[in-house]
C-alpha cells in the first residue's frame, strides 16, 4: 500500500527530503504523497523513512491504494530504472 499524510501534518519538512522515490511534495496546505511513486521504502530500507521521521505520527497507510510487498517492489523496480535511464 501506498502511505497518505493526514491533516495533523505540521508541516515539518522532514518528510519530502528522506522520500527515495520523491514521492512526498508541498501541497496547497500540507505535504502529500504520489501513490503512484510510493514504495512504502520497499527496496531502498526496512521501514517507510516518512513514518520513522515524522514527529506527530500523521502518516499511515493510504487504505484506497492496497498493494501488496511484490507489487510494491516491483514499482521500486520500475522507478529505480527510470531514474538510471535519466542520469
Amino acid at each position: 500500500m501506498a502511505l497518505r499524510i493526514t491533516d495533523e501534518c505540521i508541516n515539518c519538512d522532514v518528510c519530502e527530503p528522506a522520500c527515495p522515490n520523491e514521492a512526498i511534495y508541498a501541497g496547497e496546505l500540507i505535504y502529500v504523497i504520489d501513490p503512484d511513486r510510493c514504495t512504502e521504502c520497499v527496496g531502498h530500507f526496512d521501514e517507510p523513512q516518512c513514518v520513522s521521521l515524522c514527529p506527530v505520527d500523521c502518516i499511515p497507510l493510504d487504505t484506497e491504494h492496497p498493494e501488496s510487498r511484490e507489487q510494491l517492489l516491483e514499482k521500486y523496480r520500475r522507478l529505480t530504472v527510470v531514474a538510471r535511464k535519466r542520469a
